[in-house]
């Protein structure tokens, strides 16, 4: 277990290097120049100067890179005049539109991004496995065939056809619920809840929708093994072969599906936070795109591929947990 434990911390720390080195590529190596960017308009080629030499962009591309990942591991110094700043690890950079360091950006946005994750993710999969449970049991009756219609709808209508029309009922015609605005968790865990219902709703449409339709599927292929057959014959209660051997069979690719839904949240959230008006990560890298401040765009990616690495790297250790017969070697 700890050799793969190790192996695995190793592969993930091979992933993101490999990440990083695209990023730079992609973008501090393309043909626009950050620091004409930065220096803004009227901008004097000594000033040019200035500015090239404190964002490090005068020096050669292998010095850029290096000092690039010695920031991330050790932190690094600015030049700003006369003086020299220090950006703290793990460091990405000063963002060129408000000069403020990219970590403390993400820092700032990352509870709103994290608690509309979160909530979505627990709601789709309740929601999601429920009625796959209720479906696969019940094949080809009616509530099987009530999932499978709420399934395909949830797969056909796009998150902001789903965030406007509840915006629409909830908040405009019924006036049930206050239009969403992020409120902390520390501070009312009631309206903190309140204010995300709707968005949480809206991200879980299509969640839930793919949840139910593999937990369907997984069940249904289980009840057809022959340890199940197995197990009957031997007169075992039909919940215990429920619970212990088929949901437990049909967990293992909703294991899989869980973690490759960490970058789909991540990017549904871009449109959800948009519309919504909270002042998450997805809003900031919008923003970020269209005033072109690269390390803030470079720092919204890094952060969301490793998101994407930790949450494989844990679904790989829970199909263990779940099928004893995947053996970590």
């Amino acid at each position: 277990m700890t050799g793969y434990l190790f192996r695995r911390i190793g592969g993930a720390l091979l992933v993101l290097f490999g990440l990083t080195t695209i990023l730079y590529a992609l973008f501090y190596l393309a043909p626009s120049d950050p620091a004409v960017l930065t220096c803004g308009k009227g901008c004097t080629p000594e000033r040019l100067a200035d500015v090239r030499h404190a964002m490090g962009v005068d020096d050669p591309v292998h010095v850029q890179y290096a000092h690039f990942l010695e920031g991330l591991v050790a932190g690094r110094d600015y030049p700003s005049g006369p003086d020299v700043r220090h950006c703290p690890a793990p460091c990405l950079g000063y963002s060129f539109e408000t000069d403020q360091p990219v970590t403390a950006l993400l820092t700032d946005r990352l509870p709103v991004s994290v608690s509309l994750a979160i909530g979505a993710e627990a709601l789709s999969l309740v929601v999601g496995i429920g009625a796959g449970m209720l479906s696969g049991l019940r094949r080809h009756r009616w509530l099987d065939r009530l999932v499978n219609g709420l399934v395909l709808t949830g797969y056909a209508v796009p998150v902001f056809l789903v965030g406007l029309l509840l915006l629409l009922l909830f908040c405009v015609v019924l006036q049930w619920l206050p239009f969403p605005a992020y409120v902390p968790f520390t501070t009312n865990p009631l309206l903190w809840a309140q204010n995300l219902l709707l968005p949480w709703v809206a991200l879980a449409t299509i969640q839930a929708a793919a949840y139910a339709r593999l937990t369907r599927a997984g069940i249904q292929e289980t009840l057809a093994e022959d340890h199940i057959r197995t197990a009957r014959a031997y007169g075992l209660p039909e919940r215990r072969i429920i619970w212990r051997r088929a949901f437990r069979g049909a967990m293992l690719p909703l294991v899989t599906l869980t973690a490759l839904d960490v970058a789909a949240i991540m990017t549904s959230a871009v449109l959800t936070e948009t519309m919504f008006g909270l002042p998450g990560i997805g809003q900031l890298l919008v923003g970020a795109v269209n005033q072109i401040d690269l390390p803030v765009v470079v720092g919204v990616t890094l952060l969301t591929g490793l998101l994407i690495v930790v949450a494989n790297a844990v679904a790989d250790l829970l199909y263990a947990a779940i099928d004893p017969r995947v053996q970590l070697r």
